[in-house]
């Protein structure tokens, strides 16, 4: 029983981690996400619902973040398996998505803290990445995610999107461009137009 009880905070903390390294969402986005927030059906892979802060605390931002880059598999994995560890509210759509060890008292799980996630990280780090102790944190990670995103293909525009930034400079901050990028994307514009005029000769 001892053992279960350190697992499901471990996974939960693994999974909350990991989605931040895909898609990259605010710790504190993590924690206001329900069940119902995530959304099977809508466009190709399925979509996240995340609930931000607006830009210099103008109120609530929300916006609906495509399951991509592993993101759907993993939280596939954490639904129908170790969140029930918790309670037995997977399918009551209000019911936390990453919930606590705490509980109100009907017996369901409170949603998990920011602090819980961070220092399940912090001790992660500790154990199995002990060169990055005090380094990785779940910022980032969001840097990570935007950077991996990049790498892959795509635009800076549509990563702002994802990451829920009002300005693409903040982007373009989080976006790590390897040194030779310039030189990258004029190959790619050289394949591009070789492609649509058939080749040079």
């Amino acid at each position: 029983m001892e053992e279960a009880r350190k697992y499901a905070p471990a996974a939960r903390n693994y999974t909350a981690s990991r989605l931040t390294s895909l898609i990259g969402p605010r710790i504190s986005e993590l924690c206001l996400l329900r069940i119902g927030d995530v959304r099977w059906d809508l466009g190709r892979f399925g979509k996240v619902l995340l609930k931000g802060k607006g830009s210099q605390g103008r109120g609530k931002k929300e916006r609906l973040v495509p399951l991509i880059n592993g993101s759907r598999d993993l939280l596939e994995w954490w639904v129908t398996g170790p969140r029930w560890e918790f309670d037995d509210k997977v399918n009551d759509l209000r019911a936390p998505l990453f919930p606590s060890e705490r509980r109100y008292g009907d017996g369901s799980s409170r949603p998990v803290t920011d602090d819980a996630l961070r220092t399940g990280l912090s001790e992660a780090v500790a154990r199995h990445l002990p060169h990055q102790a005090g380094q990785l944190t779940p910022h980032v990670l969001r840097h990570f995610a935007a950077s991996d995103l990049y790498r892959n293909g795509m635009d800076v525009v549509a990563i702002q999107e994802i990451l829920g930034h009002e300005w693409l400079n903040t982007t373009m901050i989080y976006v790590h461009v390897e040194k030779s990028h310039v030189e990258d994307a004029w190959i790619r514009a050289g394949q591009r137009a070789a492609a649509r005029f058939g080749g040079t000769r």
